[in-house]
């Protein structure tokens, strides 16, 4: 009977499973890890077991990972688990066996099917951080606070931060992940750091600056200007700056939908 191993979405809990799962000494092709509730249906003949975040054993497996592997292959980890894909911690758990098997070259070897996987999800990672270092927009708040609304399909708000923390050190700033509740809070001059006890309503006791409406009315202005109705191009619109990043744009505001 194979035994899955259900743990927590975070970095820490995937590798706990992956501690836990090579531990029991059951064999890699009778275990299996999964994320909890990923809605995915039981399946028959299988036995569950619930496996809480160990810190000990993360770092355990954190250590193994860069000293008999590779620093590269554990940033590949560390990229994948911040993927959206379901099915990433028993990819990632899959991608170990090899690479504590075969060592440091095991990032490059693309024709094994566990580091194809891993190497697709990075990429994936990779290319949303690239396209949203250009498309986050801040917001002037009262109080000089900028605030950033971001929904990105994967959990790259830890990538995003050291770009801004560099732009815009002398800043305070705050980067609000809507789809997962969590946010980057950077003070001015100060290190950056990770959150989600926020309150649900935050939000509203943020309010924006007057100076921040003169903006966006004035940029609104702009655009209607300079638009050219013979020359508007949505699908253009759409390959440049796709949909699911607009609800996040103030310059796609107030009815705004094309240039």
């Amino acid at each position: 009977m194979k035994t899955v191993y259900l743990c927590d979405s975070s970095i820490e809990g995937i590798l706990s499973g992956v501690y836990t799962a090579w531990a029991s000494k059951k064999g890699h092709d009778n275990v299996m890890l999964r994320l909890k509730d990923d809605g995915i249906t039981m399946e028959l003949f299988c036995q569950y077991e619930e496996v809480p975040i160990d810190s000990q054993k993360s770092d355990k497996v954190i250590a193994a990972i860069r000293t008999k592997i590779s620093e590269e292959a554990y940033e590949v980890v560390y990229k994948a688990a911040l993927s959206n894909d379901l099915d990433r911690a028993d990819k990632i758990y899959r991608f170990l066996i090899w690479g504590f098997h075969t060592g440091a070259s095991i990032v490059s070897m693309l024709q094994i099917q566990a580091v194809y996987d891993i190497f697709h999800m990075c990429r994936f990672v990779d290319n949303e951080t690239h396209h949203l270092t250009g498309f986050v927009r801040f917001l002037e708040m009262e109080g000089d606070l900028l605030v950033s609304r971001i929904g990105p399909k994967n959990d790259i708000i830890v990538l995003l931060a050291p770009h801004f923390a560099d732009r815009l050190s002398g800043e305070n700033w705050v980067i609000y992940d809507a789809n997962r509740k969590k946010a980057v809070l950077h003070p001015a001059f100060r290190p950056w750091y990770l959150t989600d006890f926020l309150s649900p309503q935050w939000e509203d006791k943020i309010t924006k600056s007057e100076k921040e409406d003169e903006y966006e009315d004035l940029f609104r202005r702009f655009r209607k200007s300079i638009s050219i109705k013979e020359r508007t191009n949505p699908v253009c619109q759409l390959n440049h700056m796709p949909l699911r990043f607009r609800p996040y744009m103030p310059e796609f505001s107030n009815g705004i939908r094309d240039v």
